[in-house]
């Protein structure tokens, strides 16, 4: 046992520990309730994460009808949450078991991502093939559509950036990269005409002009760029913050939780907390370098570019540098799915760093 732990990658470990701590605070302050529903996904993901870490898994990449199976069962997941789940918010997104609300969104992250990790590894002699590129399109294409009819635009923008940082990382051809732009923005021009809601455009053009509507489209943005401004280098103390306590900061517990924590925890806790966050990522990228294997590689690479572009929205979003598009902060915003789904990533990665053969 003794020998376990010191394989383990312990400044990932207290890292993603510090975000949860990080996340336990704010929830507790800002939504009691929540907090407690949390822990309950917390304890199942810690468990998860633990039976993983004792696995190992990596033999079973071995097989790809396995991970191409998993990726199927996702597809049927997402026609079934299409058909089957109730509208919350206006979009159907969560399958109802028993009394909790379950997101199969979150899973095809990690579907992508062991698919990709495959995928590429295969094919990163011969990935500049048309006919590579147009396969790997298609598979992420499939569950991004069935996504983005839900409607969660956020989730199938993060899929593609997934996609395109796999492309990134396995060495594609600039030319072929600016065919896959050239791709995704004719997609882009699609969506705005076809896909998108009239709220989704109008969150995107009170991006591109901040000063439009400050009662409605950018009132969340505003107060959590008040949130932020005014909470000084200390913070306004536990359950002090005004902007989150008084419900002037909406979705303080999901898209906007940065604002919340650093409003009442100050600008000092919320650079440990990215700092972090940035440190977990680190850990990632180099127990992926380090590794013996090409899958595990791309795997640990895509889990860290899916926490990045996370990040980016989520954090960009509450300072007003991205649109606002109901993207998740990894491990600190509410979300059982989101968190699960994370643990699930985190363990794999930790499991590469315990069986890794230098």
């Amino acid at each position: 046992m003794p020998t376990f732990f010191k394989k383990l990658d312990w400044p990932l470990i207290i890292s993603v520990s510090l975000i949860i701590l990080c996340s336990s605070l704010s929830l507790l302050s800002t939504a009691p309730n929540k907090f407690r529903q949390q822990l309950i996904f917390l304890a199942v993901g810690i468990l998860i994460f633990f039976l993983i870490l004792k696995t190992n898994w990596r033999p079973l990449t071995n097989y790809w009808s396995l991970i191409i199976g998993f990726y199927f069962f996702i597809i049927l997941l997402l026609l079934a949450t299409f058909f089957l789940a109730p509208p919350i918010r206006g979009a159907k997104s969560w399958l109802k078991i028993g009394d909790f609300l379950f997101q199969p969104s979150e899973l095809a992250k990690l579907s992508l991502i062991l698919l990709f990790a495959k995928f590429f590894s295969r094919k990163h002699i011969s990935i500049a093939r048309v006919s590579n590129l147009f396969s790997s399109f298609i598979y992420f294409a499939v569950p991004a559509a069935l996504i983005a009819l839900q409607p969660d635009f956020g989730t199938a923008l993060v899929l593609f950036f997934i996609w395109l940082g796999f492309l990134l990382v396995s060495g594609i051809r600039w030319r072929h990269l600016v065919i896959a732009l050239i791709i995704f923005l004719i997609f882009g021009i699609f969506s705005w005409n076809e896909i998108l809601k009239n709220y989704q455009k109008e969150r995107i053009l009170g991006f591109l002009f901040p000063e439009r509507d400050p009662l409605g489209i950018n009132y969340s943005t505003i107060q959590a760029k008040i949130a932020v401004g005014s909470a000084g280098f200390l913070g306004k103390g536990f359950r002090q913050g005004t902007q989150t306590q008084l419900g002037f900061l909406p979705e303080a517990q999901t898209d906007f939780i940065l604002a919340a924590f650093i409003e009442e925890w100050g600008i000092l806790l919320g650079i440990l907390l990215i700092a972090s966050f940035f440190i977990m990522v680190a850990r990632i990228v180099k127990i992926g370098l380090e590794t013996d294997s090409n899958f595990d590689r791309l795997f640990c690479l895509g889990t860290a570019i899916l926490f990045l572009i996370q990040f980016i929205f989520n954090a960009g979003s509450n300072l007003g540098l991205v649109p606002v598009i109901g993207v998740t902060f990894p491990l600190l915003s509410y979300g059982g799915s989101s968190l699960l789904t994370n643990f699930i990533l985190i363990a794999m990665v930790e499991s590469i760093a315990t069986f890794r053969v230098f």
